[in-house]
C-alpha cells in the first residue's frame, strides 16, 4: 500500500515540482504580508507558511489544498496581540486553537460549514477585504509615524482608521508611493486577459514580479535618487543568519503563563472556529476547482489544522488555514499530488536559511500592494450587485454581517449576521410550509414540507381565515414530519369547527409526528358521539385523535340536534 501511495507521487513529480516553485513564488510574499498586517513578526508568517507546507500537507486528506498564514485572520491576530500584549502569549492561544481543533476533527466537526449562511460568510470576506485596504494604505504610502512599534491605527474601530489614513496622507513617502502604485498597476495588467493567453507569462506569478520591481528601483535609487529611495524601517526586516544551523535560534516559543488569563481562552476559541470555517470554505473550493474532481475528508482536515497550529505556535508561527490564493495558484500551475504543497514549503525554509539577506531588500510597499489587491478581491464591486440581484434575503445578511464586523471584531459581526439570516430563512419557512386556496366554500390546507411550532401562528391565522358552512381538507401528504403542537392545533381545530358548521377532512396526517391523547377531549368525542351531536368516523379507531396507523377521516357536523 505505501508503495504504491509513493510510486504515485513519483509519478507527477515532473508537474507537482515546478508547480511547488510557482505556489512558492506567490506565498512567499503572501506569507510576508500576511504577518506585517497582523502587526506580528513578518518571521512568524514565513514559519506558519514552513508549518503548512512540510508538515500539513502530508497530514491532510486533501490532494491540491495549500495551508498557510491566512488574510482572513489578520484582524483576529492584529487584535489579540494587542490585548494580550505578548506575542509570546498570543502563541499560547494559537496552541490552544490548535488543540481545540483538533478536538473538533475527533467530534466529526467537518460539517460546520455548511451551517453558516453563504450570504453571511461572503459578507466576512467582503469586510476582512475592506479592513486590508483600509490598514494597508499607510504601509502603501510609508507613513512616517514609527508604524512598526505603534499600532494605535490599526485598531478596529472605524474611526481610528480614518483618522489613521488622514494621517498618512499628510505624511507620504514618495518612493514607497511609487512602488505601491506601480506595483498595483502590474498586478492589474497581469489579471488582464491578454497576459493570461501568453503561456510564459501565466507561468509568472505576478506578486513575484511586484517584489523584484521593488527591490530593483530601491537599488537604483539609493544609487541615482536618494531622497527617493525608501528608507530601511520600510523594507522587510528579517533575521540573518551565518549558518544553517542558527535558523534555530530565529525560534519565539510561547509563554505558557499566559494560561491564567482568561482572554488567551477567547482569543483561542475565536481562532479555532474562524479558521476551521475558513478552511473547511477553502478546501470545498480546491474541490471544485480539482480537474479529477477528488473530495477531501473534512474532519481528517480539522486534526490536520489543529497539528499544524499547536506546531505552528509552539515554535513562533501565526495561525494557519487552508488557503485559497496559494490553493489557485498551485491547480493552476497544474499540480496532481499533494507533493507540490510540500516543496513550496521546503522552498520557503531554503529561502530563510540561505536567502534572508536578499528578502530584506524587499520594500513593504511592495507587500503592502498586493494585500490591497487581495482585498480588493475579497469586496470588489461586482460581489455587491451579485447580492443586490439576489434580493433582499441574501442583501440584507450580507450587508448587515460587513457593517457589523467594521463597528465590531470579526466575531461579533459574524454572530450579528448569521442572526439576521437566520431571521431570513426562518421568515422563507413561515410561509412557504404551510399554504391555504379556496375555491367557493371549499378550503385545502397544505402542509407542504416539515412543519414545526415556528408555524403555528401561521395555521391558526388560516384556520381564522374559514367561513362558517364550509368543507376543509387538510392535506399532509407533501410533509414527512409534523411537530406536536401542529398536531394539537389541528386537533382542537377539528373539535371546534363542529361550531361553524365546517367539515373538515385530514389526508396522510398518520405516522408524521405524535400526539399524546387528552383521556378528557376522547370522553367528551365520545359523549357527543352517543348523543347524536357530531358524525366521525376514526378508521380504524386510534390511539388520539390524529395518532394511529389509519387514515383519520372525520365528518364534524353541526348541523346534527343540539
Amino acid at each position: 500500500m505505501i508503495h504504491k501511495h509513493f510510486s504515485h507521487y513519483i509519478k507527477h513529480l515532473h508537474h507537482d515540482i515546478p508547480s511547488g516553485l510557482v505556489v512558492f513564488l506567490v506565498a512567499l510574499p503572501l506569507c510576508l504580508g500576511v504577518a506585517l498586517a497582523s502587526g506580528a513578526p513578518l518571521f512568524s508568517g514565513l514559519i506558519a507558511g514552513m508549518v503548512g507546507g512540510l508538515v500539513v500537507a502530508w497530514m491532510s486528506g486533501s490532494q491540491l489544498s495549500v495551508s498557510g498564514p491566512a488574510a482572513g485572520l489578520t484582524v483576529i491576530v492584529l487584535n489579540a496581540i494587542d490585548l494580550l500584549g505578548s506575542f509570546q502569549g498570543f502563541l499560547v492561544a494559537v496552541v490552544l486553537a490548535g488543540v481545540l481543533q483538533l478536538v473538533l476533527g475527533f467530534l466529526r466537526a467537518g460539517a460546520i460549514g455548511a451551517y453558516f449562511p453563504s450570504a453571511v460568510i461572503e459578507g466576512m470576506l467582503a469586510a476582512i477585504g475592506l479592513i486590508l485596504i483600509m490598514k494597508q494604505i499607510p504601509h502603501a504610502v510609508g507613513y512616517d509615524f514609527n508604524f512598526e512599534g505603534d499600532e494605535s491605527y490599526m485598531r478596529e474601530t472605524a474611526l481610528a482608521t480614518v483618522q489613521a489614513l488622514g494621517g498618512a496622507l499628510k505624511a507620504i513617502s514618495p518612493g514607497a508611493t511609487v512602488v505601491s502604485v506601480v506595483s498595483l498597476l502590474i498586478l492589474m495588467l497581469w489579471e488582464s486577459s491578454f497576459i493570461k493567453r501568453v503561456t510564459l507569462f501565466r507561468l509568472i506569478p505576478g506578486a513575484l514580479l511586484v517584489v523584484a520591481w521593488g527591490i530593483v528601483y530601491n537599488l537604483v535609487a539609493l544609487r541615482m535618487a536618494p531622497e527617493w529611495a525608501i528608507s530601511s524601517k520600510h523594507l522587510v526586516s528579517l533575521p540573518v543568519t551565518e549558518k544553517p544551523a542558527d535558523f534555530l535560534q530565529l525560534l519565539t516559543f510561547p509563554d505558557f503563563s499566559f494560561l491564567a488569563k482568561p482572554e488567551v481562552y477567547t482569543v483561542a476559541f475565536t481562532i479555532a472556529i474562524i479558521a476551521s470555517l475558513e478552511t473547511l470554505l477553502s478546501l470545498e473550493a480546491a474541490d471544485k476547482m480539482d480537474p479529477l474532481k477528488r473530495v477531501a475528508p473534512t474532519n481528517r482536515e480539522l486534526k490536520a489544522q489543529g497539528v499544524g497550529n499547536m506546531l505552528s505556535g509552539l515554535i513562533g508561527g501565526i495561525p494557519i488555514t487552508a488557503v485559497i490564493v496559494r490553493s489557485a495558484a498551485n491547480i493552476n500551475a497544474g499540480a496532481q499530488t499533494k507533493v507540490s504543497s510540500f516543496v513550496h514549503g521546503s522552498f520557503l525554509l531554503l529561502s530563510v536559511m540561505f536567502l534572508a539577506r536578499f528578502l530584506n531588500n524587499i520594500p513593504l510597499s511592495c507587500l503592502a500592494a498586493i494585500l490591497l489587491q487581495t482585498g480588493y478581491k475579497l469586496a470588489k464591486p461586482k460581489i455587491f450587485v451579485e447580492f443586490f440581484h439576489k434580493g433582499w434575503s441574501q442583501l440584507i445578511p450580507f450587508v448587515v454581517t460587513i457593517v457589523a464586523i467594521l463597528l465590531t471584531d470579526l466575531l461579533k459581526g459574524i454572530a450579528v449576521g448569521i442572526v439576521v439570516g437566520l431571521y431570513y430563512v426562518i421568515r422563507a419557512n413561515y410561509h412557504a410550509a404551510i399554504s391555504m386556496t379556496q375555491t367557493g366554500d371549499h378550503y385545502v390546507l397544505n402542509l407542504n414540507k416539515d412543519v414545526t411550532f415556528l408555524n403555528r401562528a401561521r395555521l391558526r391565522q388560516y384556520f381564522n381565515q374559514i367561513e362558517e358552512n364550509s368543507t376543509v381538507l387538510i392535506d399532509g401528504s407533501k410533509t414527512q414530519f409534523i411537530d406536536h403542537d401542529i398536531l394539537e392545533t389541528i386537533h382542537d381545530f377539528m373539535l371546534s369547527a363542529q361550531d361553524n358548521n365546517i367539515k373538515v377532512e385530514a389526508r396522510e396526517l398518520e405516522g408524521k409526528g405524535k400526539i399524546q391523547p387528552v383521556p378528557d377531549d376522547l370522553k367528551e368525542v365520545k359523549a357527543l358521539k352517543e348523543k347524536g351531536k357530531v358524525k366521525a368516523l376514526l378508521e380504524p379507531e386510534a390511539a388520539g385523535p390524529l395518532g394511529g396507523p389509519g387514515k383519520i377521516q372525520a365528518a364534524l357536523d353541526s348541523k346534527a340536534a343540539s
